[in-house]
Formats: C-alpha cells, sequence, structure tokens
C-alpha cells in the first residue's frame, strides 16, 4: 500500500512538472477567425513557442501571436494571428495589388489571390514589424491603422504546429524566403 502512494505521489509531481514546463514555453491557441486563410482555418488548435524569441529574433514569414490594445467582447486584451512581412529597417511598399519588400517583389505561395489591397510605403522603425493575414481582404493587420505596426515586445510566440482538426495535424513550415 505504502509503494502504491509513493508511485501515486511521483506520478503526479511528474505530471504537474510536465505541465508546468509545456505552460512556460509553449502556449496552446485556437484560431478566432478567418484571416489566415488558406493557411490557417477558423478553430484550428495551434500550439505557440512562447521562448523562441527570447533565444533568437523573429524572421520574415514566421506565424505569429502578439498582444494587441483591441477587446474582446468581454473586454479582454484581444490576441492576434498573423505573418510577418517586414523586419526593422526594411522598406515595405504595397502598390496595385503587390508587396515589395527592399524593392523586390514578394513571393507569397501561401495565398489563394495574389493581390493585397492597400497602399503603403514605410521603411519599418527597429522595434517594430509589420504584419498581415494571408486572407488579405479579410485580415485586420498593420495596413490597417487601428492596429499598425507590431511592436516586438508584445510578440507572445511563433504559432508552429497545428493539433486541430486532425486530418491537418503537422508543423507550420511555410515560410517566406529571405530577401
Amino acid at each position: 500500500m505504502k509503494d502504491e502512494i509513493i508511485e501515486w505521489i511521483k506520478t503526479i509531481i511528474l505530471a504537474l512538472v510536465i505541465g508546468f514546463t509545456i505552460t512556460t514555453f509553449v502556449k496552446p491557441t485556437i484560431v478566432k477567425n478567418y484571416s489566415m486563410v488558406p493557411t490557417l482555418d477558423e478553430n484550428n488548435f495551434l500550439m505557440v513557442n512562447r521562448f523562441l524569441y527570447k533565444r533568437s529574433e523573429p524572421q520574415r514569414g514566421d506565424i505569429i501571436v502578439f498582444k494587441t490594445n483591441l477587446k474582446t467582447n468581454t473586454g479582454k486584451d484581444k490576441l492576434l494571428i498573423k505573418r510577418i512581412i517586414a523586419l526593422p529597417n526594411d522598406e515595405i511598399l504595397i502598390s496595385d495589388g503587390d508587396v515589395y519588400i527592399n524593392g523586390e517583389l514578394l513571393d507569397e505561395p501561401y495565398l489563394n489571390t495574389p493581390y493585397t489591397s492597400g497602399e503603403v510605403h514605410m521603411i519599418i522603425p527597429e522595434g517594430k514589424i509589420f504584419a498581415m493575414g494571408d486572407n488579405r481582404e479579410n485580415s485586420l493587420d498593420s495596413r490597417d491603422e487601428v492596429l499598425g505596426l507590431i511592436d516586438m515586445d508584445d510578440i507572445i510566440g511563433k504559432a508552429f504546429l497545428r493539433l486541430y482538426p486532425f486530418n491537418k495535424i503537422g508543423f507550420l513550415l511555410i515560410g517566406m524566403p529571405n530577401l
């Protein structure tokens, strides 16, 4: 009986250590809108690496979750998920439906339609990034002054794994070439 109790205690402690480790380094997230279609659909269940950007810098093409000043219906701070398009010191130009980074047309094979609405021309300041949803016509992103540029300190982490729906389980490896 005593050995059984000790085994239960070990199992519970191990489960708590694993749970603490996972929640410290990984954040489970559910996609709540259609702004990342076709890459991500509403109700996709993702794992977000919260530790990655403590060791390295975000990269163009990363799919990130970040804090905003926007509020949910319940009054909580809203988290958004978007793709990094431009990094600090990059020049971004959106014109006639095309996106250019540092003078080169951006190849975006993950888009359903290659047209990007809006007119943008700026150099991204230090500490900021320019992010857009893959569903460009249905995305509140850096093109809109309501959201604007994303502060690097507001990035929670990089989405790296889809766990649901089960037929789409896998790592999110779709990125963009470095220019």
